[in-house]
Formats: structure tokens, C-alpha cells, sequence
């Protein structure tokens, strides 16, 4: 079963009730569609489940993030997506507070100035390289 766990309070702030935010979740992954076709989203209890067909592995990760980088989600079950098996080994990293890109790249990779390489796979999550938050959840590419 795929399932990820978020922070629930924090996040990009999408919808005020929970009826709106199937919809203003799903607009928004499309808005930066990371390459999932058919993408259908339902919230229920904080719980976003998303169903469609990704393009790669990486695809399907960046929508989950996506999702569950939302203020009122805590949890995002994506076992209805269909994706091809990862060719990248990818950890899930989730924000502290002092974290910067490159003091994550630093960790991960020996090196600070890899931190593109960060802002890269995360791109469609990550906005801005010196805008990242506390409780954020981001994927770091391993091979």
C-alpha cells in the first residue's frame, strides 16, 4: 500500500474546508502536472488519496509531495497510480529547523554546492532554493 505521512498543520495553504480540497489539490498538482495523467484527488479526514497514471516513479513521488506538502493533510495514499518501477534509489527527507539546501546536499551527497541537484529533483515542491519551511517533506535522489 503506498502511504506517506505529513505534518498536517503546515504547508502551502490551498482550501479553508474540506470539501474544497479535492479539488483545489488536484488544480494545483496539475497547475506543475510533474507528468501523472488522469489524476483524480479525494480528501476525507486529512487524507488525500490520488489515483491516475505517472509517466515515472519520480512523477508519482513529486505529486505525493505535492499533496501532502499541503496545510490539512496528514496522510497521502497514492496506491491507485500506476508507475513504472524507480530507477533512482530516493529517500524522503523532511525539513528541521536551520535546514538549508545546501546543508542538506552537504549530508546527503558530501558537498553543499549539490544543492541544485536537490532543488532540481524537487522542483515542482520547491519553488525557490532559499524558500523552504520547517516540516516540509522533500525527495533527495541517492544514486
Amino acid at each position: 500500500m503506498g502511504l506517506l505521512s505529513f505534518a498536517k498543520n503546515i504547508g502551502k495553504k490551498l482550501f479553508h474546508h474540506e470539501e474544497e480540497a479535492s479539488e483545489k489539490i488536484a488544480a494545483y498538482i496539475e497547475e506543475d502536472n510533474p507528468g501523472v495523467s488522469n489524476l483524480k484527488v479525494t480528501v476525507s479526514d486529512g487524507v488525500a488519496s490520488i489515483s491516475g497514471e505517472a509517466e515515472s516513479q519520480e512523477a508519482l513521488e513529486k505529486a505525493v509531495l505535492m499533496a501532502g506538502n499541503v496545510d490539512g493533510i496528514s496522510e497521502v495514499k497514492y496506491d491507485a497510480v500506476t508507475a513504472p518501477v524507480a530507477e533512482v534509489k530516493v529517500e524522503y527527507y523532511e525539513i528541521i529547523s536551520g535546514d538549508t539546501l545546501s546543508g542538506i546536499a552537504k549530508k546527503f551527497y558530501g558537498k553543499g554546492s549539490a544543492y541544485m541537484r536537490i532543488f532540481e529533483a524537487n522542483r515542482e515542491v520547491i519553488k525557490d532554493p532559499d524558500k523552504i519551511y520547517v516540516g516540509q517533506k522533500i525527495r533527495i535522489p541517492l544514486a
